[in-house]
């Protein structure tokens, strides 16, 4: 004879009806372990087969959060429906009191459906700038990134969600590895510049030939994903003036991230030497000749 679970089912509804906040603390218990258990089992076979699952470890969380809050709201809906009632004059006040917790919760709604962005990537919100490290319901947490020398500066920066729907935000993550590195040189108008140059060139393309190879994959996959071409792999050179009449070598190149430093003082040094050779030969009153590479 099959076993009737409604008599069953009637009691523990009866029971939960009875006692709400023992029923709720016994929910939030269970739930809170089954969910420290699932994100530690997953973690550790993370760890194991070397994946990077903080997105899919932080989503899991964000929804296995908003479960618990929609089962907690089913418990105690008799007595939430009668607050309701009795707070219908203030809610207008209590909506504008709640307009930036209401923009934030928009901005994570927003977040789940565009996904512009995922937990480990670079990303520029506003003016910060870091590694998206976590992400609820109110705030996105970036560990933040220097821009200019594109590494980690040790803080940590939360940024209100409400900002993901006001303002702009830029997906920087292809600049983990490679970013497009510019960087410019001022000196004194006292040599002509374009004498320098084809051996000022030769010298910047042969401090790139190390990662040439791996640039050239990098610079596929990007342009593929953006479905552009805009990246170059040889520097690009450039000489201007500024207001004050002095000469600027501007110089640009796509480059591994962490050698972006190294290598904008290699080529401001090799700029320097010829510039200097080139002030000694007119000190001795000698024209400076054109620098061969």
């Amino acid at each position: 004879m099959p076993y009737d679970i409604q008599p069953l089912w009637q009691q523990t509804l009866t029971f939960t009806a009875d006692y709400k906040l023992l029923t709720s603390a016994v929910i939030v218990v269970l739930f809170l372990v089954a969910q420290r258990l699932t994100l530690k089992v997953i973690r550790y076979r993370s760890r194991r087969k070397g994946e990077d699952r903080r997105h899919t470890l932080n989503l899991l969380e964000q929804i296995s959060n908003g479960c618990l809050f929609v089962l907690l709201i089913m418990v105690w809906s008799s007595e939430i429906q009668s607050l309701a009632i009795s707070i219908a004059a203030f809610m207008v006040a209590i909506v504008i009191a709640m307009r930036e917790f209401i923009q934030c919760f928009l901005g994570f709604i927003y977040y789940l459906g565009a996904k512009p962005f995922r937990v480990g990537d670079w990303v520029q919100m506003n003016q910060a700038v870091g590694e998206v490290v976590e992400m609820d319901w109110a705030k996105t947490a970036l560990l933040e990134v220097d821009p200019d020398t594109y590494s980690y500066t040790g803080k940590h920066v939360y940024v209100p969600n409400s900002q993901l729907v006001t303002q702009s935000v830029r997906n920087l993550n292809f600049l983990r590895r490679y970013n497009l590195h510019a960087f410019s040189i001022t000196c004194e108008p006292q040599v002509n510049p374009y004498s320098l140059l084809p051996a000022f060139i030769a010298r910047a393309k042969a401090h790139c030939e190390f990662y040439r190879d791996v640039a050239e994959r990098y610079k596929g996959l990007i342009e593929r994903h953006l479905d552009v071409e805009f990246i170059h792999i040889d520097p690009t050179i450039g000489v201007s003036t500024n207001e004050m009449a002095h000469l600027v070598i501007t110089v640009e190149l796509f480059c591994p991230t962490a050698e972006a430093h190294d290598l904008q003082q290699k080529i401001s040094a090799d700029w320097m030497n010829l510039w200097h050779r080139a002030l000694a030969e007119l000190k001795e009153g000698r024209e400076p000749e054109l620098i061969e590479a």
